[in-house]
């Protein structure tokens, strides 16, 4: 399964009443899960900056990564990006095969 971010930046109505804020996050993991069928959830983190939280997950495709996204918009999100991550174990591979083809030209 490939590993997702998804950042999310809720209306300014949305962060004020913690009560409600509590709710409407149980309420969207409960429709994502019902209807993104196959994801693993990770770590959720609350943010200071453009976006207010960021969930790292695991999906089974990219039309199930694409689903959150649009899923979250729709149930309240205002901006909700989903993008395709890898650990860092994986990304130095990559890199090391793009240095070598640019030093064999």
């Amino acid at each position: 399964m490939a590993t997702y971010v998804l950042m999310t930046k809720l209306g300014s109505s949305g962060l004020h009443d913690p009560k409600g804020r509590r709710q409407a996050g149980k309420d969207w993991k409960r429709k994502i899960d019902e209807q993104c069928p196959g994801i693993t959830w990770g770590p959720h983190y609350a943010l200071l900056g453009p976006y207010d939280f960021i969930d790292i997950y695991e999906a089974p495709d990219q039309e199930t990564a694409f689903k959150v996204a649009l899923l979250s918009r729709e149930l309240g999100a205002v901006v909700a990006e989903s993008w395709p991550a890898m650990s860092y174990e994986q990304y130095l591979p990559i890199i090391e095969a793009a240095e070598k083809a640019t030093v064999s030209r």
